[in-house]
C-alpha cells in the first residue's frame, strides 16, 4: 500500500466525523480552521524536512508520490490536514460538561 492509500484511509475517517459532527452539533467556523490548517502546513514543511534531512526519518522510493516539497513527500503534509479535521470534529461530538451538570455534595 502507498503512502496516499494510507492516507486516503485516514483522511476518509476524518471526513466522515466531520459530516457527523455537522450533522450532530454545530458547523466549526473555516477561519480558525484555515489559519490553523496554515500554521501546522508550515511547520510541518519546516520540522519534515529537518528531520528527513538528518535522517531520522525515511521514505520508501517505491512509495511515495515523487513529489516534494524540500525533501518532504507531499504525502506528509496529509497528516497535519487530518489533524485540522480531525480535532475540531470530535471537539464537537464530546460531550460538554458545566458547572451545573456536577454532582452538588
Amino acid at each position: 500500500m502507498s503512502y496516499w492509500g494510507l492516507n486516503a484511509f485516514f483522511l476518509a475517517a476524518a471526513v466522515l466525523l466531520v459530516a457527523v459532527a455537522r450533522v450532530v452539533r454545530r458547523r466549526p467556523r473555516i477561519l480558525p480552521l484555515v489559519v490553523t490548517a496554515i500554521i501546522l502546513l508550515v511547520i510541518t514543511a519546516v520540522f519534515d524536512n529537518v528531520m528527513i534531512s538528518i535522517g531520522l526519518v525515511g521514505y520508501n522510493r517505491d512509495l511515495i508520490s515523487g513529489v516534494f516539497v524540500g525533501v518532504a513527500p507531499l504525502e506528509d503534509f496529509a497528516y497535519a490536514l487530518g489533524a485540522v479535521l480531525l480535532l475540531p470534529a470530535l471537539w464537537a461530538l464530546l460531550p460538554t460538561h458545566t458547572g451545573s451538570d456536577r454532582k452538588r455534595e
